[in-house]
């Protein structure tokens, strides 16, 4: 990769020790269990330090019914928007894993929402998050409600389909978590009608932006692509999403659905096995289309501390095999994300 192009991380996850107890998955035997803050971050990526981050949010608790009701559960997710204010107006406080000149490196910030409340909850509830961003406001580019674990049919519920559309009328990207690797192709299905149904009879202008995460979790494990109905299902969505120019990609959270073997072998090693999932990505999005991420730190459970490198390499390698030109793969890069989440460069 030219030195000169300069690296966007579309996707991490941060936290401060102090606040591990409001996030919904993070019990005390968890590997991750434990500050994840910028410094951390610096100092896994220090091979390549990046320009910028992009912060996606972590799943704090929350109450759905409560929020929607009087703001009482929306807490926790309200509590990370201020640590993320306070990251980047580098507001200090003790034990917290930054510094004030750490304030630029976060380009975008994507928090929790309620969307299955409906537009008025959301209404409401992105008046407090301007209200608790403050001065980082501008930085709030969307808005991540995770699909993945979720009940079937919850992203086709009416009220659920008119909040994506009040993101699109605001100009926030909807970022997009779902998992076929355990949930099936019921839940790719769903996702091809929720994003028709939330672009229909609506103005160019004004629809919502899908910015996919981790290539949907594919089941890595397949060992033949070839016959693999769950294969040929991912493929068929990876193909059926990309029709909208108003889809995204991001290259990001391969390490957590491929077998243990496989994540201790080499950058190079582990690029062969994943080739045929890389390859329909390149040929669905283009390069325009798909964003270089390293999901850390959730990457680095069962790699270790070398993960965000050697994810690194493995799109590095991305990027030569598919003989990409510097335009593009400068888009892989940064502008791809610069470009989807609407950030000046």
């Amino acid at each position: 990769m030219a030195s000169e192009i300069p690296i966007i991380d579309a996707h991490i996850h941060l936290w401060p020790k102090s606040e591990i107890p409001t996030i919904a998955w993070c019990t005390p035997e968890n590997p991750l269990a434990k500050q994840q803050s910028v410094h951390e971050y610096k100092a896994a990526s220090a091979s390549s330090p990046p320009k910028g981050f992009i912060f996606i949010e972590s799943d704090r608790k929350n109450d759905l019914d409560a929020g929607a009701k009087d703001g009482s559960g929306w807490e926790g997710p309200l509590m990370e928007v201020s640590w993320l204010k306070r990251i980047i107006i580098g507001q200090l406080k003790p034990d917290e894993g930054h510094s004030s000149e750490d304030a630029s490196l976060c380009a975008a910030y994507i928090p929790w929402a309620p969307l299955p409340s409906g537009p008025l909850a959301m209404e409401k509830y992105i008046e407090r998050v301007k209200e608790d961003a403050g001065e980082s406001w501008p930085k709030v580019r969307g808005f991540r409600y995770l699909l993945q674990d979720k009940p079937n049919g919850t992203m086709l519920q009416d009220d659920f389909i008119e909040s994506l559309k009040l993101l699109g009328r605001k100009g926030l990207v909807f970022e997009l978590g779902v998992d076929q690797h355990r949930r099936g192709r019921g839940q790719l299905e769903e996702v091809v009608e929720m994003i028709d149904r939330a672009h229909d009879g609506v103005p160019e202008d004004e629809k919502v932006v899908f910015i996919v995460n981790h290539m949907c979790k594919p089941d890595l494990e397949v060992y033949n692509t070839r016959t693999s109905t769950s294969f040929i299902a991912w493929r068929t969505a990876m193909f059926t999403l990309s029709k909208s120019n108003h889809t995204y990609m991001k290259l990001s959270g391969g390490f957590s659905e491929m077998p243990d073997s496989l994540k201790q072998r080499s950058p190079e090693e582990i690029f062969e096995a994943l080739m045929p999932w890389l390859t329909i990505i390149v040929a669905a999005f283009s390069a325009e289309r798909i964003m270089f991420a390293s999901d850390w730190p959730v990457c680095t459970v069962g790699v270790g501390d070398g993960a965000w490198t050697k994810w690194k390499k493995i799109v590095e390698r991305l990027c030569s095999m598919a003989s990409f030109d510097d335009e593009q793969t400068r888009m892989i890069w940064s502008g791809t994300a610069l470009k989807a989440y609407g950030i000046e460069s």
